[in-house]
């Protein structure tokens, strides 16, 4: 994937960021382009990760492509990846709080319990299915963008952690 032009970054309120994304069947240049100028738009905002659903679009995928960057430094290093139709096919029991920030939230930063370990599925741009298993925070990228294309953002999540956050201790 090559850096193209910057999109616009949906933010808290559109509508678009509370929609489920719609499977990708056609594996093409206009999807490849895409995925060009979501890789370009994240990598300008200081992003590991931006899904479709962020740039308007209601295509089932997402780039995560973590370096460290400003907004995370102690991120590990990988090559820019997309993520298409993905699927996790389990989860660990083992979870992590985490700082998590969002591009389409900006300014906030909000603490995320995420599993540690996940079996996803997911497809190529060209169509190739892919499995994996992902620790950490790569695993947590790959949950948060998965999210999005769920309709759920951060402020979301905390919604639905709110059970687990209320029983702990102050």
């Amino acid at each position: 994937m090559q850096s193209t032009q910057h999109l616009t970054i949906a933010t808290t309120g559109d509508d678009i960021l509370t929609l489920t994304a719609e499977p990708v069947t056609v594996f093409d240049d206009k999807l490849r382009a895409l995925a060009d100028s979501m890789l370009s738009t994240m990598l300008n905002a200081n992003g590991v990760g931006i899904a479709a659903t962020q740039v308007f679009s209601r295509a089932a995928m997402f780039i995560m492509a973590s370096n460290p960057n400003e907004r995370y430094p102690d991120a590990p290093t990988m090559a820019p990846t997309a993520v298409i139709n993905p699927q996790i096919l389990s989860i660990s029991s083992a979870t992590e709080a985490g700082i998590e920030g969002c591009l389409s939230i900006p300014g906030q930063r909000l603490s995320i319990l995420r599993h540690q370990q996940i079996e996803v599925q997911y497809q190529s741009l060209n169509g190739e299915l892919q499995q994996h298993t992902l620790t950490g925070f790569v695993a947590r990228i790959f949950q948060h963008e998965y999210d999005h294309l769920q309709g759920i953002t951060l402020l979301e999540r905390v919604k639905l952690m709110a059970p687990q956050v209320e029983a702990m201790p102050c």
